[in-house]
């Protein structure tokens, strides 16, 4: 097992909006490849157009480096955002069915529908209705349906979405053991963090550019210094908004995220973070995803 899924220079035009502009990346087998992007930004259109959901005006998907078609396809896993499951149809049957119309015989397809919705933790409402099930419970049916043929690849649009703690733990752990067994792994989400946590790398699109991509290590280590600061007495970072070469990127619980260009001189800002207070945090730290992410996609 094993691919590079490869998009290149993918272009989709609706009347004068541009969804996806020479959009070009790729999925190494191996790795969860985060895929990034404000709403309306292209990521949807992106996958469905991994699966021939919707036309291009230019480009090309290959899957190890031929162009990708219906025999590729029937070796791929898609979880789709919005529901794509049959509410009336009961969760076995409905999952064994999709395991079927990607070429699985009967036994095998029950075989695997039974491994998946145990280790999704949805073994007990096998005999219930798909629409009787919380967002969270269709949410692991959905991705038990993604797997359930053994995919080369899973396209996952926002399958985190909706999910209380321990589904997301769950999934997440999913994603990471696919890609350890050498699939490719490709996911959507708003949560940054949780990305953070996921993903090696990620691909971050604006407008349907791609603006940003890399190993998360690599992205968290580039550009200007960062400074993570907490000063007792001012949990908004007032006491740094004015200083010269100074950037206030984030505030969160207390502690003040700054961006030093290279005129800024970091001996300044430990001493007007003296004179604002008692000083509990001052450490140089790597960017997060979130600051990654923002500083792409708002110019």
């Amino acid at each position: 097992m094993g691919g590079l899924l490869e998009l290149d220079g993918l272009t989709r035009r609706f009347a004068s909006v541009t969804a996806l502009d020479r959009l070009s990346f790729c999925v190494p087998s191996g790795e969860v490849v985060g895929f990034l992007g404000p709403n309306g930004a292209g990521k949807t259109t992106t996958m469905r157009a991994i699966f021939g959901l919707t036309d291009l005006d230019a480009g090309s998907v290959r899957w190890n480096g031929a162009p990708v078609g219906p025999a590729e396809r029937r070796r791929f896993g898609y979880m789709p955002e919005e529901r794509g499951l049959y509410p009336s149809m009961l969760v076995a049957e409905e999952v064994e069915y999709l395991g079927r119309l990607h070429g699985m015989g009967a036994a095998d397809a029950a075989s695997a529908t039974r491994l998946w919705l145990e280790r999704l933790g949805v073994a007990d409402r096998a005999s219930s209705k798909v629409g009787a099930l919380s967002h969270g419970n269709q949410q692991r049916v959905q991705l038990a349906a993604a797997l359930v043929h053994d995919p080369e690849a899973l396209v996952l649009d926002e399958p985190l979405a909706g999910l209380d703690p321990a589904g997301i733990d769950v999934i997440g752990q999913v994603l990471v053991e696919q890609a350890h067994a050498g699939r490719c792994v490709l996911f959507s989400s708003h949560q940054l963090d949780l990305v953070e946590d996921l993903c090696e790398s990620v691909a971050i699109i604006d407008h349907g550019r791609l603006v940003a991509s890399g190993t998360v290590d690599d992205l968290a280590t580039k550009g200007a210094r960062r400074l993570a600061v907490r000063v007792e007495g001012d949990r908004q970072g007032a006491w740094a908004r004015a200083l010269p070469g100074v950037t206030v990127s984030e505030v969160q619980g207390g502690e003040v995220r700054l961006i030093l260009d290279d005129s800024a001189d970091s001996d300044v800002v430990l001493d007007a973070a003296r004179a604002a207070g008692r000083v509990t945090q001052f450490v140089f730290e790597r960017r997060r995803l979130s600051e990654v992410f923002r500083e792409a996609v708002i110019r």
